[in-house]
């Protein structure tokens, strides 16, 4: 049984996750300018209901991005602190890939979702991912730093879903592009309980990092990260 945190603040939405065994506990702040203040007392709240301490954790979890570049920092930072702390390791999750994987229980067969967010500056987040009913979600391509006009789709991908608010912009989107888009989710963002369910897949498949390696992705090479230690 696998007990893990999860937090993600890459949208202007905060939450945290607890993983324990099959069941997963969530809180959310909807405040974007107290994350650093709001964290804290989530992840106290959300052991103390489940009747856990940090120190019963096997891992630990985080939207790593791209996102909010200042919200990034306030997980990275959380996440890397309490990781040199308790000797755990971490799992870095895609933001976009946590937005993909919010689809599949609307799914009744595997589908291909085009997950795209406004970065501003004119420019999109972009990644592409197959997801199944039964939640598993792989990358088809690298998440990428796009303009709209800029998008497109392998020849081998049919017809897609569309998730999030850089959809909206369809506007300045290809129209080969628009047309292969059978509907478009533009509400969704990335949350702790998704990244919560994807990080133990993927800690079990090895891959996590150690604390030192704790880095958030911003898509953008003009961003420097500082580590903790």
């Amino acid at each position: 049984m696998t007990r893990l945190l999860a937090v993600d603040t890459s949208a202007g939405r905060g939450s945290v996750a607890l993983l324990d065994g099959g069941s997963v506990l969530t809180d959310y702040s909807d405040e974007p300018r107290s994350h650093t203040r709001r964290l804290e007392p989530m992840v106290n709240g959300l052991l103390a209901q489940a009747g856990l301490r940090l120190g019963d954790l096997d891992a630990l979890a985080f939207g790593a991005g791209p996102g909010s570049f200042t919200g990034l920092r306030v997980t990275a930072g959380l996440v890397q602190g309490l990781a040199f702390g308790l000797q755990l390791p971490v799992v870095p999750v895609s933001s976009l890939r946590a937005m993909a994987h919010a689809v599949h229980g609307r799914l009744d067969a595997p589908a291909e979702v085009a997950v795209a967010r406004d970065a501003r500056m004119g420019e999109l987040y972009w990644g592409l991912y197959r997801v199944t009913p039964e939640a598993a979600v792989e990358p088809l391509l690298p998440d990428s730093l796009v303009s709209p006009a800029a998008l497109s789709l392998p020849e081998t991908t049919g017809v897609c879903l569309g998730v999030g608010d850089g959809w909206l912009l369809r506007e300045a989107i290809p129209e080969p592009v628009l047309a292969r888009v059978e509907a478009i989710m533009p509400d969704v963002m990335p949350e702790a309980g998704a990244i919560a369910r994807l990080a133990e897949t993927l800690l079990h498949q090895g891959e996590w990092v150690g604390a030192e390696a704790v880095q958030p992705v911003y898509l953008r090479d003009d961003v420097a990260w500082q580590t903790s230690a």
